[in-house]
């Protein structure tokens, strides 16, 4: 076929009431179009990946009278949504089957009937190698499929987090590529980055209430992106471009890593000063009503994006001939905390009447933050690997959200026991580490129960009782 015509015309504005805001520019009847639908409420919506980001996305839409169609590769959870059973926590079950029942809400594994959709939406992960490099093959196997079912009067938008310049070097030239005949990117297909911002566990900011940013490849892009997510969400922000978008959540992560490092490395000063706390420190500090936000030391980072974002930027900067060297520097701190963590247990294990490899480890959390299911790059994996490199006889876990677990090692995953959380079970483990904060977890139990205990969250900072906090080892505590 003819190679087709996706290079961006001029930029141009599409202002309200669906004109050009450029002088004497005519804005493409594919805008218009697709304008009219989604204020109709007559758009289908695309979502490409039904994790975290994308069922939340796309039960938002179907919520708001949008046909939405969910396109996942993992049969088995397109079998479950099409059956009305929720997978992800901060979803209501009874909402997605309700959505199911009516119709709005169906999922498949794969993309006929493609070119009926108005809107896509790539919600698929993008991963790092073993040497740390960002792994775009899924953003590039997800455009390829919907390349070939473009057509007048369509979006994409890519949702990934992923490192500046994606959305066009990656995307674009795919879809030049791969898509129809004839289609002009800014004029018959429009292409746009808007990051993801889901906090798991988050009961306040949610989908339908958390801002969002956007940036096309053209204005009319940027507008059309602007006026699709504003079916479902309020505040709209638009950059210049999709890079500005990528950046901007590059952003809003490495902040976050850069200031959990700065907390982790005063937290391991402050554990070698006598009666000196970090968490007091961070909370006094906290008291400053201006210059100041709160962040806190712990066993690591986890989820999706903090983790990785740092090494996304690394990756650009080189080819910039830059070097992100304090941001690089954060990550590795935050990468030790594990080690510096299973240090601490070895050493309350010493303190104990036992062999090394005769002691029993109970790890509280293998979730990567309080109160949810998710283990994405938990901190737990890596202490318990390290944990077993050492020697440890037994290792087994407790966490209230996640039933199954099983931890990385050389060998590949591993299944790590799950016990229930009982005064016999914390007796018969020399050391018990608390790894995430769970509420479902009774700070008191542990506390009276468990023989010795390496506190990475402060969870047990509400006991007060001397001889308690004896048996506790609190990370950042001096």
């Amino acid at each position: 076929m003819e190679t087709p015509n996706l290079d961006p015309p001029p930029r141009e504005a599409l202002s309200p009431n669906g004109t050009a805001e450029t002088d004497h520019v005519e804005q493409p009847a594919a805008a218009r179009q697709l304008v009219g639908r989604l204020d109709a409420t007559e758009a289908t919506i695309g979502v490409v990946g039904l994790g975290y980001v994308g069922l939340p996305l796309a039960a938002e839409y179907a919520t708001q009278g949008f046909e939405t169609r969910g396109i996942d590769l993992d049969e088995d959870r397109v079998d479950c949504l099409n059956a009305g059973d929720n997978y992800i926590e901060d979803l209501d079950d009874d909402a997605i089957d309700g959505l199911v029942e009516t119709g709005r809400l169906r999922a498949t594994a794969h993309y006929d009937g493609g070119d009926e959709v108005d809107v896509w939406f790539l919600c698929v992960p993008t991963p790092v190698t073993e040497t740390n490099e960002p792994d775009p093959s899924y953003i590039e196997a997800a455009t390829r499929a919907i390349a070939p079912h473009l057509r007048p009067g369509q979006l994409v938008v890519l949702k990934s987090t992923t490192y500046p310049g994606t959305t066009e070097d990656v995307v674009a030239p795919i879809l030049k590529e791969e898509g129809p005949d004839d289609l002009t990117l800014g004029e018959d297909v429009f292409l746009a980055f808007s990051p993801e911002r889901i906090d798991p566990g988050n009961d306040e900011y949610t989908t339908a209430n958390t801002p969002v940013v956007a940036g096309g490849m053209t204005e009319t892009g940027t507008e059309m992106a602007r006026r699709a997510l504003g079916q479902i969400i309020a505040d709209v922000h638009t950059v210049s471009g999709p890079k500005a978008a990528e950046m901007e959540k590059l952003l809003e992560n490495i902040f976050r890593s850069v200031n959990i490092a700065l907390a982790n490395e005063l937290a391991q000063f402050c554990e070698r000063v006598d009666g000196l706390s970090m968490w007091e420190v961070v909370d006094a500090a906290a008291t400053k009503p201006f210059g100041f936000m709160p962040f806190y030391p712990g066993p690591g980072v986890g989820g999706h994006c903090i983790p990785i974002d740092p090494h996304y930027l690394a990756k650009v900067a080189k080819t910039h001939d830059f070097e992100t060297s304090f941001i690089t520097l954060s990550a590795q701190v935050n990468e030790e905390m594990p080690r510096h963590v299973v240090d601490a247990v070895i050493e309350t294990i010493a303190r104990e009447p036992v062999r090394l490899q005769d002691a029993g480890v109970l790890v509280l959390g293998v979730a990567f933050k309080g109160n949810v299911s998710d283990t994405r790059r938990s901190p737990a994996d890596e202490i318990i690997r390290l944990l077993r490199e050492k020697g440890v006889g037994q290792i087994r876990y407790h966490d209230p959200h996640v039933d199954t677990y099983a931890a990385p090692g050389g060998d590949g995953p591993t299944e790590v026991p799950s016990v229930g959380l009982t005064p016999e079970v914390l007796r018969r483990h020399e050391a018990t580490v608390i790894v995430t904060d769970h509420d479902a977890v009774d700070p008191g139990l542990v506390a009276e129960h468990a023989p010795a205990i390496v506190d990475t969250r402060n969870a047990l900072g509400s006991i007060e009782d001397p001889a308690l906090r004896e048996k506790i080892t609190l990370l950042g505590a001096g």
